[in-house]
C-alpha cells in the first residue's frame, strides 16, 4: 500500500487507528531518542507545577509523571516542531488540521510493581471530537511494561469514568454518564500490546481504554506522548476540574481551543 507521511505510516495503519482506535508506527522518534531522553532528565530535575508520584507508602520503585512542559523544555518543542509528527498524526486521524494539546511523561523505575490504572484519556480533558491521537513513546526497550490497548473502545458508547492514579476515587461524581473502569483481563476485551523499541511509538485515540503493567524489569522504562488534535476537536465543559486544568483559558463550549495556548503545527483550523 501507499506510504504516507514520509514513509511513517501506511493506509494499513490508518485502518488499523480507525478501526482499532490504536496503531503501533515504528520508528516515529528513532533519530529524537536521545534529545527526549535529555528532555525527560531536565523535566525530572525540574519538575513542573502538575508533576506527580504515583506510589503509595511502602510501594516499591518510583512512579513520576508530569505534564505540559514541552514550552519550558527545549528538547521537547524541538521535536514537536521539527520531528514528522504532525504530518502523521494528520494522516491517521483524516484532519487537514494539527493542533497541540499536551505533552506527557511518565517514568517507572526498576522494580515498579504499580501498573498504570486502565483509563480513557477524553473523560479527563476539556476537549472532545473525533479526531484526536496521543503518541505513546518508550525511550527504553519495553517488553512487559509496554502500553495495552482495548481494541475498537473508542467507540464505545459511554466513557469509563476517571479516577485519580494514586487514591483511586473517582475525578467526577458519578452521575450515570460513566460507566465503572473495566478489567479487560479479567472480562476477555482484546488488548493490543506490541514489544518496542526506543522511538517507536503506539497513537491512539483519546476515547481508548489502556493501561501498562508495573516495571518489574532491571531497567527504566521512561517514556515520552504527545496529545494532538485534528480538526473537529471543540472545547467541552466537564462536570469538575479537568486534567490538564489550565486554569483561566477563557474558552466557551463548541470553540476550537485558543491558538495562542495550543498552537497550530499543521494547517489552518479557520480553513479547517
Amino acid at each position: 500500500m501507499t506510504d504516507l507521511a514520509n514513509g511513517l505510516v501506511s493506509r494499513a495503519d490508518v485502518a488499523a487507528f480507525q478501526r482499532d482506535g490504536a496503531v503501533v508506527i515504528r520508528g516515529l522518534w528513532a533519530d529524537h531518542v536521545d534529545a527526549l531522553r535529555a528532555g525527560v532528565a531536565r523535566n525530572m530535575a525540574e519538575p513542573g507545577p502538575y508533576a506527580a508520584e504515583n506510589l503509595k507508602p511502602g510501594e516499591g520503585g518510583r512512579f513520576f509523571d508530569d505534564y505540559c512542559n514541552w514550552e519550558r523544555i527545549p528538547e521537547f518543542a524541538d521535536v514537536i516542531r521539527n520531528s514528522a509528527v504532525a504530518e502523521v498524526a494528520a494522516a491517521l486521524m483524516g484532519s487537514d488540521s494539527v493542533q497541540m494539546f499536551h505533552d506527557h511523561v511518565l517514568v517507572k523505575e526498576p522494580g515498579t510493581s504499580k501498573p498504570t490504572p486502565w483509563h480513557q484519556d477524553a473523560p479527563y480533558y476539556f476537549v472532545d471530537g473525533r479526531q484526536t491521537v496521543s503518541f505513546w513513546s518508550p525511550l527504553d526497550p519495553v517488553r512487559e511494561a509496554t502500553l495495552r490497548c482495548v481494541a475498537g473502545s473508542h467507540r464505545w458508547e459511554k466513557p469509563v469514568l476517571p479516577t485519580r492514579w494514586l487514591n483511586e476515587d473517582a475525578f467526577y461524581p458519578d452521575d450515570g454518564a460513566y460507566i465503572p473502569v473495566p478489567d479487560p483481563d479479567a472480562e476477555g476485551m482484546e488488548v493490543l500490546e506490541w514489544e518496542m523499541e526506543p522511538g517507536d511509538a503506539v497513537a491512539f485515540a483519546y476515547g481508548v481504554l489502556h493501561g501498562a503493567r508495573g516495571n518489574t524489569s532491571d531497567t527504566r522504562r521512561r517514556a515520552f506522548s504527545l496529545r494532538l488534535l485534528g480538526d473537529d476537536a471543540r472545547y467541552v465543559e466537564r462536570p469538575g476540574r479537568t486534567s490538564p486544568p489550565y486554569p483561566g483559558h477563557g474558552m466557551e463550549p463548541g470553540q476550537r481551543l485558543r491558538e495562542d495556548w495550543f498552537p497550530m503545527l499543521r494547517g489552518d483550523a479557520h480553513q479547517a
